[in-house]
C-alpha cells in the first residue's frame, strides 16, 4: 500500500508542475516565438522520474488543462507528439546529458512537423518560430534533470528533527 500511494503521489505532483509550468509562457521577441516552461521540465521528468511516470503526468496535466479550459484538443495533440518522441529519444539513447540536451529540441520539431501536417502550413516558418525555444530547452534540461534526480534520491528519506533538513 505504501508504494501505490508513493506511487499516485509522486505522479499527482509531476502532473500539476506540468500542467503549471505549462501556463506560463514566456514571450519572445518576435511574435510566436514564446517558450513554453513545461518543456525542459517535462524533459527532466522524463529522465528522472522515467517514461511511465512522465507519460501518465503528462496525460494527466493535459486532461487538467482541457478541464480548465486551458488547452484544446490541438494543444493536446502537439504535447502527445512532443512527449512521444522525447520518451523515445530517452528510451533508445539513454538518459547521458547529451541526449537530455538534445530530446526536448527533437520532441519539438516532431511537434511542429506533425502540427504543420495536420494544419497543411508550412512547417519551416513553424520550426524557425520554435527555434528559441528549442535552445532553451536544451539549456535548461539536463540542469532540471540532476535537480529532479536530487530531489528524487532524497525522497523518503525521514529527517530526524529539523535542524537536518
Amino acid at each position: 500500500m505504501p508504494n501505490k500511494i508513493r506511487w499516485l503521489t509522486e505522479i499527482s505532483l509531476l502532473a500539476a508542475l506540468i500542467a503549471v509550468t505549462g501556463a506560463v509562457k514566456l514571450p519572445g521577441l518576435i511574435p510566436g516565438t514564446e517558450f513554453q516552461l513545461s518543456a525542459p521540465l517535462a524533459v527532466a521528468i522524463c529522465a528522472a522520474f522515467g517514461f511511465t511516470k512522465y507519460i501518465t503526468a503528462g496525460i494527466m496535466a493535459s486532461i487538467i488543462g482541457l478541464m480548465l479550459g486551458m488547452q484544446n484538443l490541438l494543444n493536446v495533440f502537439i504535447a502527445m507528439i512532443f512527449r512521444l518522441t522525447v520518451g523515445g529519444v530517452l528510451g533508445f539513447f539513454g538518459t547521458a546529458w547529451p541526449v537530455v540536451a538534445i530530446a526536448g529540441p527533437i520532441g519539438s520539431a516532431m511537434a511542429r512537423l506533425a502540427m504543420g501536417g495536420l494544419l497543411g502550413k508550412a512547417v519551416i516558418p513553424l520550426l524557425i518560430a520554435a527555434a528559441p525555444g528549442m535552445l532553451y530547452t536544451a539549456a535548461a534540461a539536463w540542469p532540471l534533470t540532476l535537480m529532479l534526480e536530487k530531489v528524487k534520491s532524497r525522497a523518503g528519506r525521514e529527517p530526524v528533527n529539523d535542524l537536518q533538513r
